[in-house]
């Protein structure tokens, strides 16, 4: 246990590589509180910095519902400690070791992470860990937040450097093929929604999308193989739902949903279904979806008028000029 000043701890919950969490309760509030703190007794200024840096991260969605607050940075002998809110809850991860999720209840709980997604999105900030460890589900009440913000970014898109799968930033079972630095492509918000359908894909069948263990094969599935359906697995998953999961898990960001609240109109279509009829009808999803932000297609750099005639647009749109696009060199 660690030595917290005005902290109570009263459990180890996990130890991970490099940062260990614990409950317990601040005491001038009497408040339960989930205290994440570097395992390291000599953490390295890398680890003290992606700390705060969650931190502050934390604090552009400070009091979000959808969001695990984030109380204080506090100083912890070392290192940096942060403490958070405590709502009962437990990973996601090990809530479904235990438990056996109904349609009904896989439904509500993937609407609420679309919500969450749409929150965390409308901030600027790209999660780019979404994965079942890293959301937290009260067992009692199914309600559901998004934590651990140690690797997200601010920025709108970011460029991924090609490295050796072990180095990537993310969980290799989860990101998304962009994220694997491997593309030529730049990671947006919409990276985190191949992260969702992983997530989705493995709440419903109760496996992963590819089974690969090398880590450079993983790579490869991400980037280059299709995973079997939801619904060739298990044949009682509605088609709409497996086409759901399957669009997020597109390869290209193009080609999955462009916005939270398009993927969260669907699940809600579908759960209203499930809930009048017992039913769920097939439809195409992503119907009512639009892009969240104004983003200039990637798809191998020959599509020039498309880019103009999208810059064309905005301009007709908005009345105001916008900046010209970037001189596209070479073919592909």
């Amino acid at each position: 246990m660690i030595l917290l000043t005005g902290y109570q701890i009263t459990e180890k919950m996990y130890s991970g590589v490099n940062t260990v969490i614990y409950r317990g309760i601040w005491q001038k509030h009497n408040l339960p509180v989930i205290v994440k703190t570097l395992k390291s007794e000599y953490p390295t200024l890398e680890e003290i910095t992606r700390l705060r840096h969650e931190y502050n991260i934390r604090e552009n969605l400070k009091n979000l519902e959808e969001i695990v607050n984030c109380y204080r940075l506090e100083t912890n002998q070392n290192g940096v400690a942060l403490t958070l809110e405590d709502f009962g809850g437990m990973a996601l991860s090990s809530f479904l070791i235990s438990s056996k999720l109904d349609l009904k209840q896989f439904l509500e709980i993937a609407v609420a992470l679309a919500k969450s997604l749409s929150k965390i999105h409308q901030n600027q900030i790209i999660h780019k860990d979404i994965k079942p460890q890293n959301i937290i589900i009260n067992p009692e009440t199914y309600r559901v937040k998004i934590t651990d913000f140690s690797i997200s970014s601010r920025l709108v898109r970011e460029n991924a450097t090609p490295s050796y799968p072990n180095l990537l930033e993310g969980t290799l079972a989860y990101i998304s093929p962009e994220q694997t630095g491997r593309m030529n492509r730049a990671i947006d918000y919409r990276s985190d929604f191949y992260s969702l359908g992983v997530t989705f894909y493995e709440m419903l069948t109760g496996e992963l999308p590819f089974r690969a263990i090398d880590p450079l094969e993983l790579v490869h599935c991400h980037i280059a193989k299709i995973p079997p359906t939801p619904r060739s697995l298990k044949p009682e998953i509605p088609e709409a739902i497996s086409a759901i999961v399957m669009k997020l898990l597109a390869k290209m960001a193009e080609d999955r949903y462009q916005s939270a609240d398009g993927l969260r109109f669907d699940l809600e279509t579908c759960l209203a279904q499930l809930q009048a009829t017992g039913n769920i009808s097939d439809f195409t999803a992503g119907n009512a979806d639009r892009a969240g932000q104004l983003l200039i297609p990637q798809k191998l750099y020959g599509r020039e008028a498309e880019v103009a005639a999208l810059l064309a647009a905005f301009n007709r749109i908005s009345g105001v000029e916008p900046p010209q696009p970037p001189l596209v060199k070479g073919g592909l």
